[in-house]
């Protein structure tokens, strides 16, 4: 087989829809437009989500606007006062925080938050930090390491 052999499949090309050339075509008089009517006029027709003068469902459902970024992360938020429980000196990864049943998996990476106090000096190791959570942690002595997710 030669490439000038090649031909489209049988069936899967059409000849073009020649509208109003006489009622022996079929496609005569009214030219598939049916009778009367907007969508019958020269540049006729209704706007895209036009439900016939009924309050359109984009404007019905307008809290649903927007986007949704499939490129956001998702952080598994976690406070300081969830940390207290911690003794002394202690190492927190996102292992033992899963062994201690403060998360219930690991598949979020974990951003630990400044709300509560700590009192110990705890080495946490987490994916995120906020400000407030690193200082208070710092403050109590402990030391902050972030790793990769």
């Amino acid at each position: 087989m030669r490439q000038d052999e090649l031909r489209p499949a049988r069936g899967s090309r059409h000849a073009r829809k020649r509208v109003g050339r006489g009622n022996a075509s079929g496609h005569g008089t009214y030219s598939g437009r049916g009778l009367k009517g907007q969508k019958a006029r020269a540049g006729g027709g209704v706007k895209r989500g036009f439900e016939g003068g009924q309050l359109p469902l984009v404007r019905r459902m307008a809290r649903k606007r927007g986007f949704t970024n499939v490129f956001r992360t998702e952080y598994e938020p976690l406070n300081l006062s969830r940390l207290a429980r911690f003794p002394d000196g202690s190492e927190v990864t996102p292992e033992t925080l899963l062994s201690a049943g403060i998360i219930k998996d690991n598949d979020k990476p974990i951003k630990i938050l400044g709300d509560g106090s700590l009192k110990a000096a705890l080495t946490v190791r987490a994916h995120k930090f906020s400000a407030t959570a690193r200082q208070k942690i710092e403050a109590a002595g402990g030391k902050v390491e972030e790793v990769e997710p």
